[in-house]
Order: structure tokens, then sequence, then C-alpha cells
């Protein structure tokens, strides 16, 4: 809906449009957070393959953006991981490189890829920042994905060394919100125990959560990293990537998730702690000292909210 006064100067390109965060933009951007000079084109895996160099090139080539939000990913939650660490390696260089390169080639004037928190070393100091991305192996369970998303980070400064562009990248923490992956068995902890409580209220039965319930997680709503992500590609000139996350203080055990879950789902029954199950990193606490120091006063959804 753009005015005859004002010309489209920004055509932005998100791929893994139709994810938990891809869905997030498009929302914020439908309801008014979008700008008249911007035109928004969210793609799927259904209209490319991006593990292909020719489909990625073709996308380009087609929709001619100036800025790329690059969000598609090979995702699953820890058991998945687990099991398929070589496929997660390979899936996700393949879809970085291709978006990346083609995004050069095609002379893009910036790009906001996803990294995600996982990335970081798994014996380090807490709270960790930006500078410590690469400061040692991620957790053994995930690490295909891991070091797949941390080399996203050394492309960006080769691209900017070598060619000046103004390639970048966040890194959320805990995404949850609407379009989640509500798959028990290989989602996201959260969308997990809402499924859980779910069946757990239809069959009358105890819920049962996976592990101790002691790891810690610093949670974000999907929507308010959508707005967070529109700062990011308009305002946001680092090559370094910043951490987008609630404080260190927000910080939620998987104990507490789960009777927030039970608590906002009115279920009564009882919480069991499967034990023989992994827990996963017990924290990977983030700083979000970066972000307040440009934007002191952004306001996260409370997470009981």
């Amino acid at each position: 809906r753009n005015s005859a006064m004002t010309e489209v100067t920004k055509r932005i390109l998100v791929t893994g449009g139709s994810g938990l965060v891809g869905k997030a933009i498009q929302e914020v951007v439908a309801h008014g957070e979008g700008r008249p000079d911007e035109e928004w084109i969210f793609v799927s895996s259904r209209d490319a393959d991006l593990t292909s160099s020719s489909e990625t090139k073709a996308l380009l080539e087609r929709h001619k953006p100036t800025h790329i939000i690059h969000l598609a990913a090979m995702v699953g939650g820890l058991f998945k991981n687990l099991r398929s660490n070589l496929e997660f390696w390979r899936r996700n260089i393949h879809i970085n490189d291709n978006v990346l390169h083609s995004a050069h080639e095609a002379g893009v004037e910036k790009v906001v890829s996803c990294l995600s928190t996982c990335i970081f070393p798994d014996k380090t100091t807490y709270p960790i920042d930006e500078t410590m991305i690469h400061n040692g192996p991620p957790h053994s369970s995930n690490y295909g994905y891991s070091y797949a998303k941390r080399m996203i980070d050394i492309q960006n400064r080769g691209y900017s060394e070598q060619h000046g562009r103004r390639f970048t990248a966040v890194i959320p923490t805990n995404v949850f919100g609407p379009h989640d992956n509500f798959n028990i068995e290989d989602g996201h902890v959260l969308p997990g125990l809402i499924h859980k409580v779910f069946l757990a209220k239809q069959t009358g039965s105890a819920l049962t959560v996976w592990g101790t319930g002691k790891p810690r997680r610093q949670f974000i709503y999907s929507l308010d990293l959508a707005r967070l992500f529109l700062w990011v590609l308009r305002e946001y000139e680092e090559v370094e990537p910043i951490i987008l996350s609630v404080g260190e203080e927000d910080e939620v055990s998987i104990r507490e998730a789960a009777e927030a879950v039970a608590e906002a789902m009115d279920f009564q029954g009882e919480l069991v702690f499967d034990t023989t199950k992994a827990d996963g990193q017990l924290k990977k606490t983030a700083s979000n000292a970066k972000l307040r120091r440009y934007l002191p006063g952004f306001q996260f959804t409370p997470f009981r909210k």
C-alpha cells in the first residue's frame, strides 16, 4: 500500500518466511511497522531449495532484493540434532553459503542472518556476549548445526573485509510464539510443553517433562524479536553480530516454564520429571548489554503474559 508520493527503495526478501520468526516479521510488518518505502517478500522452501546454488541465484534474480533477512535453516530439537549432526552441518552450510554468496553477486546492500545461542561455547563464563562466540567448541549435542551457524559470522567478516559488504547477524535466545513447531519429538521446549499439557488434560494424566527441569533459558517472544529485526535491518551498522534477548534476570528454568504453561492452560494435574531423558545444556545465559546500549527503552513482552 504505497502512496503515490513514496517510492519503494527497499525490496526486502525474507528467507524462511513461513517459519516461527518469518511469520512474526510478516505479522509486525502487516500491522503498522512496515514503511511506505519498503516492499516485503516472504519466501519458504516451496519457493526455492536454498541448498541448490542455481535455485538460490534464480530466486534473487526473480525478486531483485536490495536487502535480505536470512532465516532459512534446517532446524530441530535436541533429540533430532543428536541423531543427525552431519546432515545439520551440510544442509545449513550449503544454504548459508548460497544465500550469502548469491546476495554478494547480486549486489544486495545488506543481509541480516539469524544465528542461535546454541552456537556459544559449551565451557565458558557467563553471561556470554558477542565477543565470545568462537572461544571454544559448542555443546556436543548439536555441533553440526552450531558450527554451521558460526560460519555465517566468519563469512560476514570476509564479505566486509574483501568487498565492503554490510552483511551482519543477530543471535536470538530461545524464541517462542505463534506458528511454532509443536511436535513433541523434535520441536522446541515451550510448544512441546503446550502440546503435552493439551494431551495430559485430554487423557487426565500427569504432565511428564523430559529431564530434571533445572536447565535455565532466556525466552524471547517472536513478535518482540520481529520488531528488533526491523531495527537491525534499518539502523544497525556493525558487521559484528548482536544478541537479541531479554535480560539475564529474566531467565526461566524448564520447571518454571512448565508450571507457567500448566497455569496458563488451567492444568490441575501433577508434574513429573523424567530424569532418564537428557537435559542438554544446563544454561547458556546471554548478555543483552549491547542491545540495551542501542535501545535502552525497548519493552519486552513479559514471559507470563
